[in-house]
């Protein structure tokens, strides 16, 4: 059974009135219903436990439910948050773990090889975009000195580094 927002939030409206039968059934309708959202964000390993944190914090925030407003999106600012916080351990303990690494010293061999891969990628693109990729997200200045340097508008820097990028990225999935 896929519940719909509206049963959902008639059966917190329940649970919020002492209904243990209906809060039981929207825990497993929640629960499914964050499965097929956590599916393609998480992998297969972690889901469970996300999805266990989120009905966690759906039962700590139950009284905080409003049944006039729809649940769907009161269950979804949850799990996204959750989510969010989930990827900020993840990206931690990856940089812990590379914190305890001793990678050994590179040669200039891989930023050469990276450069040269990088001409190659910018020569499939227009000269302008290119030139404003490099300034602004290799070079690291600013749009407005971006412009200056290229002899461009502002907002054309801007518009050339989106499509740009946009097109490196068609580029790099046709590769793949």
């Amino acid at each position: 059974m896929i519940a719909d927002g509206e049963m959902l939030g008639q059966l917190m409206a329940a649970a919020q009135r002492g209904d243990r039968a209906a809060y039981r059934t929207l825990l497993v309708a929640a629960q499914r219903w964050l499965e097929r959202y956590f599916h393609r964000r998480v992998p297969p390993g972690q889901r469970d436990d996300l999805v266990q944190e989120v009905l966690m914090a759906v039962h700590a925030k139950r009284a905080t439910y409003d049944p006039a407003r729809p649940f769907l999106p009161w269950l979804a600012a949850i799990a996204r948050y959750r989510w969010v916080d989930h990827l900020r351990r993840a990206y931690r303990s990856e940089a812990a773990a590379l914190d305890d690494y001793d990678a050994p010293q590179d040669s200039d061999e891989e930023a050469v090889m990276a450069r040269v891969s990088l001409e190659r990628l910018f020569g499939q693109v227009p000269k302008k975009q290119a030139r404003a990729i490099e300034l602004v997200k290799i070079e690291g200045l600013t749009v407005a000195e971006a412009a200056q340097r290229s002899g461009q508008s502002e907002s054309a820097v801007k518009v050339n580094i989106h499509r740009g990028l946009k097109r490196l990225a068609a580029l790099i999935e046709k590769a793949e």
